[in-house]
């Protein structure tokens, strides 16, 4: 049964209003362990689409400027409709940049009117800024296929807009690395990484994405590594119908704001058997999205699974129907996390799952925090307008390393409303210490159950 100091919990009374049910049940028999789930099995087809999101308010995220590449050259074409850069002129050297004999290659194969591929040989590649466009001939995305390495520009002055490579305005795209993973480094640690602005708020000024997919729908990415992002690593904006699978992102674990994959505005969304450390968030879910499954995630380092930050922005679109399980969360800053500005820009996030979660000496395994403002220069004394409600965990298995397991830190003009905690074990890594304060509420929570659970 869960174990609290009763009288912590009458101080809190006079700051938030809470129902509390606990109930004893048999320990659980089926929890999780520290060992990796197996990888699931391939998700199913994806259910009806919604309605397509709006794009994303510009100051949230703005859409990069037009692709001023150059048109294509001729060059030859095989027979069954490969379009390797290396024909168009691009050089595996490591130093020769490559981005016009990559725009070049890219228009052949996407005016191509057959089964077309763009294709990416071995060896190690320089490549600029460039944006990979549609429509397609006949609405139908070449495949893309990447062997060999790919490296950014170092310098800072080099991006225009906010991405590194970009998929934009596509339909069945498939993105494919070679027989291990084809691999993009956008050598964040060469220059972005020691902006003042990153070193000194961890809040870089100008974050360059590895590669954005903007407006993309019916798309597979898979074998693919990416590595030392100047900002993301992967970002989906405005899409539907993604499933992305058996990709590694890699930086250390102090690369400012290096999230994994970001999701904003977007649909159908399947991420799965992946492993991510990086310096900010495994997965950051953001505003606008809608039935975005997680699963057999290994995540670690960073800052966990997140869903936020949220309310930063005027009119941000709702995030509904979030479902993380199977995961392993190991030696992260938080384990599963929501995330709200403090302000007075109202939205919901509602329907979120998460269970059969493995914390491996994780600092904050579970927390809400609606006093999210890592630069400090928030409107702190305003409370979040972001409601919260209908927030499931279960089955959550671990260890961690700080002194409150759950923290609940919920608003008290928009209430935390119907979360249910149950089966959750917790230890935490000092031995032989008393369990008091392990939970940590402050603000207002309306209806909280907590069934089976130790802490």
């Amino acid at each position: 049964m869960m174990a609290f100091c009763l009288r912590n919990i009458v101080a809190f009374l006079a700051l938030f209003h809470a129902s509390i049910v606990v109930a004893t049940l048999p320990s659980c028999q089926t929890c999780g362990s520290p060992e990796p789930s197996p990888p699931a099995p391939e998700p199913e087809a994806f259910p009806p689409e919604p309605e397509v999101p709006e794009p994303y308010p510009p100051e949230l995220a703005p859409y990069p400027e037009p692709d001023q590449s150059p048109e294509p050259s001729e060059a030859p074409i095989d027979d069954d409709g490969v379009f390797d850069v290396t024909n168009y002129g691009a050089v595996a050297d490591g130093g020769t940049e490559c981005s016009s004999a990559f725009s070049a290659a890219w228009h052949a194969a996407c005016d191509y009117p057959g089964n077309s591929t763009f294709y990416i040989p071995e060896g190690t590649f320089l490549v600029g800024p460039i944006s990979f466009r549609g429509p397609c001939y006949n609405d139908r995305s070449p495949n893309v296929e990447i062997r060999g390495t790919l490296f950014a520009l170092s310098s800072l002055s080099s991006f225009k807009s906010s991405y590194w490579i970009s998929f934009k305005n596509l339909q069945g795209l498939t993105l494919i690395g070679g027989p291990e993973y084809g691999k993009l480094d956008g050598q964040g640690a060469v220059e972005a990484w020691k902006e003042p602005s990153c070193e000194k708020s961890a809040r870089c000024k100008k974050l360059i994405t590895s590669i954005d997919f903007i407006n993309v729908s019916h798309a597979t990415i898979s074998n693919i590594t990416l590595s030392n992002s100047k900002g993301f690593h992967l970002g989906l904006h405005g899409s539907k119908n993604i499933k992305i699978y058996s990709v590694k992102i890699i930086a250390p674990e102090d690369s400012p704001n290096t999230d994994g994959i970001h999701v904003s505005n977007s649909s159908n969304i399947s991420i799965f058997s992946s492993t991510i450390g990086v310096g900010d968030d495994c997965v950051s879910i953001g505003p606008g999205s809608k039935n975005v499954s997680v699963s057999n995630i290994r995540c670690g380092p960073g800052h966990g699974i997140s869903v936020g930050s949220l309310g930063k922005y005027k009119n941000e679109k709702d995030v509904v129907g979030i479902n993380v399980r199977n995961c392993t969360i190991n030696g992260t800053e938080n384990g599963i996390r929501m995330k709200t500005w403090p302000g007075d820009r109202p939205s919901n996030a509602y329907n979120m799952t998460f269970e059969d979660i493995v914390m491996v000496n994780v600092s904050n395994p579970i927390i809400i925090d609606q006093e999210y403002c890592p630069s400090h220069k928030c409107k702190s004394n305003e409370p979040s307008m972001v409601k919260l409600k209908d927030i499931f965990i279960k089955n959550i298995n671990g260890t961690y390393s700080t002194k409150s397991a759950v923290i609940f830190l919920c608003s008290s003009e928009a209430p935390c409303e119907n979360v249910q905690l149950v089966n959750i074990n917790l230890n935490y890594l000092v031995p032989n210490s008393p369990r008091q304060g392990r939970f940590n509420i402050k603000g207002f929570l309306n209806g909280l159950q907590v069934i089976n659970s130790r802490f």
